[in-house]
């Protein structure tokens, strides 16, 4: 019988079956970079900032083509990534069947995972994915693939050299040491190259009095309190509702739109042929398929908004513009365009700008890094402010100079975080694909490394000199004695 017919078989079972996968598929592959020192120091073939679903993807596909990675993440053990810190939604916003960062081995997909330990019939009955599981899932993800993590070391400086080496200050049990690395990855999710974006409108209000969505921050400071949410996105809906739960006398959601986004035209735009070619499409019909996502919106999920709207004191006011906001003692005076409210405390859920200022470990690089506004001019109406801000990225998701000649060796640093979306598409951090983005960049550092060392391959290639045969396997033949048998044969 299958696993799928014996739940309690346990993911003990699953992950023998796992082993024998990888056994199988000859993963990981045999290493064959030369090794690399500089001044007698190692120097790492990759290194990747971030160890989430992004970083831990990538170790398992280089690992398919003979690279062994190393991971720095500054956050603690089983803490990486936002599932269990920042994110306040219930359950993930993608269908359960998608898998993920499963590299296409079945045995290592969430699915895989949920029926060795809950059984068929619990994943049939499952709607959407918890999202504290999928953080365990990822847990486990990590320890069965054996990633090379560096929890608590945290990069504070990036900087790049002529002969290809990138430096990588890394601080670590307070001190801080420097990594040589020939190939960095950045794989820091949805504000990789920034932060939370934060209104003009908050200029000068007390922090004490408000937060953004993505802060870390106890909601049970809220009961009690009347508090507004600006915005209607699926974390606006998740920071109301876990306000709500959390025993606030009322929530108000304030949303500039009239009507809230029905549909999810990303949703829409998921299919192999973009996933797989937003690369190669002209300049202008990748702005436009990007811009035209960013302008529709994409509505929060169903559930989210039903884990609100239940509360009877919850209040959508829509056609609600911010305006301003005042200061009046530990009060706000939150003006809008229907008029003031009078809250003890706001959420802004606003999302995330592209920010070079809120990364100071990218100081160094971010004057060089070329920009979509350098790159395409978008007709009047199509102007997009997170787009123009976009790295304009190589074909290996790669940085390129603003100006060549000025930074040396930027190549070396490959952006794959969601700001790579123009470029690449929402291949580098969204669970529908990041197993395809993680199979692309891989294999491309792997072309990198062997044309970066191909002197030292072809010198290889030439004293390889394993016998295929040892002589034995035939006796030569008397051609003469042949010749003569053959002409008397006839």
């Amino acid at each position: 019988m299958s696993l799928i017919e014996q739940p309690s078989a346990g993911l003990a079972a699953l992950e023998e079956r796992l082993r024998d996968d990888f056994v199988t598929l000859g993963w990981p592959a045999k290493a064959w970079i030369p090794p690399t020192s500089r001044d007698g120091r190692p120097v790492h073939d990759v290194l990747v900032i971030g160890a989430g679903q992004a970083g831990l993807a990538l170790h398992v596909a280089l690992g398919m083509v003979g690279i062994q990675p190393v991971l720095l993440d500054k956050a603690p053990q089983d803490f990486e990534g936002p599932w269990a810190t920042t994110a306040r939604m219930e359950t993930l916003r993608s269908p359960k069947e998608l898998t993920g960062p499963a590299m296409g081995i079945a045995s290592l997909s969430f699915r895989a995972w949920f029926i060795a330990q809950f059984g068929l019939d619990a994943w049939t009955a499952l709607d959407k994915i918890p999202r504290l599981q999928w953080m365990d899932y990822l847990r486990w993800y990590r320890r069965v693939t054996g990633a090379d993590v560096r929890n608590g070391h945290e990069v504070v400086a990036v900087r790049p050299q002529a002969d290809g080496v990138v430096q990588v200050d890394v601080r670590a049990d307070g001190r801080i040491s420097t990594w040589l690395a020939r190939r960095l990855v950045l794989a820091t999710g949805r504000d990789g190259l920034g932060g939370a974006q934060i209104p003009d409108f908050l200029q000068g209000v007390d922090r004490a009095l408000w937060a953004h969505s993505s802060d870390e921050m106890d909601y049970g400071r809220l009961a009690g309190k009347h508090v507004g949410v600006v915005g209607a996105g699926a974390s606006a809906m998740d920071s109301a509702a876990t306000a709500l739960e959390s025993g606030a006398a009322s929530v108000d959601l304030l949303v500039r739109r009239k009507e809230l986004p029905r549909i999810n035209k990303s949703k829409g735009s998921g299919v192999p042929g973009l996933t797989h070619g937003q690369y190669l499409l002209p300049d202008a019909w990748k702005w436009r398929i990007r811009h035209y996502i960013n302008a529709q919106q994409v509505p929060p999920p169903h559930g989210s908004t039903l884990r609100v709207s239940r509360h009877a004191n919850a209040f959508f006011n829509l056609g609600c513009a911010v305006q301003k906001v005042e200061q009046q003692g530990r009060k706000l005076h939150v003006h809008t365009s229907a008029g003031m409210f009078v809250l003890d405390f706001l959420i802004v859920s606003t999302g995330f700008a592209i920010d070079w200022s809120l990364r100071p470990e990218f100081a160094d690089i971010a004057p060089h890094v070329r920009l979509w506004n350098q790159r395409f001019t978008p007709a009047a109406g199509q102007e997009d402010t997170e787009l123009s801000a976009s790295p304009d990225l190589g074909p290996l998701f790669e940085f390129q100079e603003k100006t060549p000649g000025e930074q040396p060796g930027l190549d070396h640093i490959h952006c794959f975080c969601y700001p790579a979306a123009l470029s690449h598409g929402t291949v580098s951090g969204d669970i529908p694909a990041i197993s395809d983005g993680a199979r692309k960049l891989a294999q491309g550092l792997a072309s990198l490394f062997y044309r970066d060392d191909i002197e030292q391959h072809f010198a290889r290639l030439q004293s390889y000199a394993e016998p295929e045969l040892d002589g034995t396997e035939w006796t030569h033949a008397d051609s003469a004695a042949r010749v003569k048998a053959l002409c008397n044969a006839i």
